[in-house]
């Protein structure tokens, strides 16, 4: 069998790696001219860890990355804290695994080394996806420059705006929520002593909240901060903004949060695209994963390891399938639609916890925190996640 990938992100090397540690040939086809993430931090939670122990890179990646104490609410304007959960010995205890805290090119480069490991010239650059073709015996992915990659299957792990998507089902693009999110990296030899602590902290507030944790070996400040009611008139998913602009989407706000606006060295501003799952991945030979048929809001920090889930999946289904692809592809379709979809519900539900009205005051705040924010709300919300073994799930 013969694997075509169209998009070499987090996603389409996960699902690389996974089919070639099981002997299937993959190629892959990335639009970028080098192997590059944009972004800053993510959160790999116990099952995204487990998964990337499934595909050999658990370990490699814990040495590059940061292990939290905990995780904590912080109030918007007083500053005051509340345990949300314990990231570290009680994670590992529960689940396994711990929660990472991990920069995005440190990930991208962990995937893409074992690939090349693996084989060297699997990774296709300035390759853009134009459209597909397929017939009863294969697959095959059309690029802007005229090229055709023929394959025994085509993935579409070609991001929010895919063309292997689109082309199988119509323009669905996702749509503008109406929230921005700025995005900014510190030096934490730059911040003061008291927010160095390797903690997870989420600054809840109305209408906006503010996320910041340690990344790279603990050298960097992660920090995230999103905001409702804002307008995206741009073709493109980010751009720069100002210090200026986000100090004043974030007026009133804690000192603390204004100091980690102050000290980023630049911010960029990225419009936050939803819509609800789409009803079909596969059709024939050809199929989809990661945010070209999940995209999600990022409140249930879950985006980028519903994607490596996927691969892992995706390769088991493989394996299993050779000899009949398209029923391959229809099983891993199966066993992964019902979970992701539950996953963009459950991060878009999310988006009013953390910015209810609610947390205008302290008073209130508390009354809203031991509600929504209790163990047991929070057991009902996360262990689902947290103990799924995408080596181990039926298929």
């Amino acid at each position: 069998m013969k694997v075509i990938i169209a998009g070499g992100g987090i996603g389409g090397m996960s699902a690389a790696l996974g089919l070639l540690r099981k002997g299937i040939d993959v190629e892959i086809y990335e639009q970028a001219p080098e192997i590059k993430e944009v972004g800053a931090g993510i959160q790999i939670s116990p099952n995204g860890c487990r998964a990337l122990d499934a595909l050999g890179v658990f370990q490699t990646l814990q040495k590059l990355s940061c292990d939290p104490v905990r995780k904590e609410f912080r109030l918007w304007n007083t500053g005051k804290a509340w345990p949300l959960f314990d990231l570290g010995k009680s994670a590992i205890e529960k689940y396994g695994y711990p929660y990472l805290t991990v920069y995005r090119p440190d990930l991208l480069d962990t995937l893409a080394n074992a690939v090349r490991a693996l084989k060297p010239d699997a990774i296709h650059l300035g390759c853009r996806a134009a459209g597909l073709e397929q017939d009863d015996t294969g697959a095959t992915l059309v690029l802007a420059d005229g090229r055709k990659i023929r394959g025994d299957v085509l993935i579409g792990a070609d991001g929010w705006r895919s063309v292997i998507r689109n082309t199988l089902w119509g323009e669905c693009n996702p749509e503008f929520s109406g929230m921005v999110t700025w995005r900014g990296l510190i030096p934490m030899d730059r911040l003061p002593p008291h927010m160095q602590a390797h903690v997870g902290s989420t600054w809840i507030g109305p209408g906006a909240h503010v996320v910041s944790y340690p990344l790279h070996r603990g050298e960097i400040m992660n920090f995230v901060a999103t905001i409702e009611g804002k307008t995206w008139t741009t073709q493109a998913g980010c751009e720069p903004g100002t210090t200026e602009e986000c100090l004043a989407d974030f007026a009133g706000w804690h000192a603390d949060v204004q100091t980690m606006i102050r000290l980023s060295p630049t911010l960029l501003k990225w419009a936050l695209m939803k819509r609800e799952p789409i009803e079909r991945w596969s059709l024939g030979r050809v199929s989809l994963m990661g945010d070209a048929c999940h995209a999600t809001l990022p409140f249930l920090a879950q985006g980028a390891v519903h994607s490596i889930e996927d691969g892992v999946v995706l390769a088991r289904c493989l394996e299993e399938g050779q000899a009949m692809p398209a029923a391959a592809l229809q099983r891993y379709e199966s066993a992964r639609i019902e979970r992701t979809s539950r996953m963009v519900r459950g991060a878009t539900s999310n988006t009013g916890r953390f910015h209810s009205p609610e947390l205008a005051t302290e008073e209130s705040a508390d009354r809203y925190l031991a509600r929504e924010w209790s163990s047991e709300p929070i057991a009902d919300r996360y262990d689902w996640l947290y103990a799924y073994d995408a080596a181990k799930v039926a298929i």
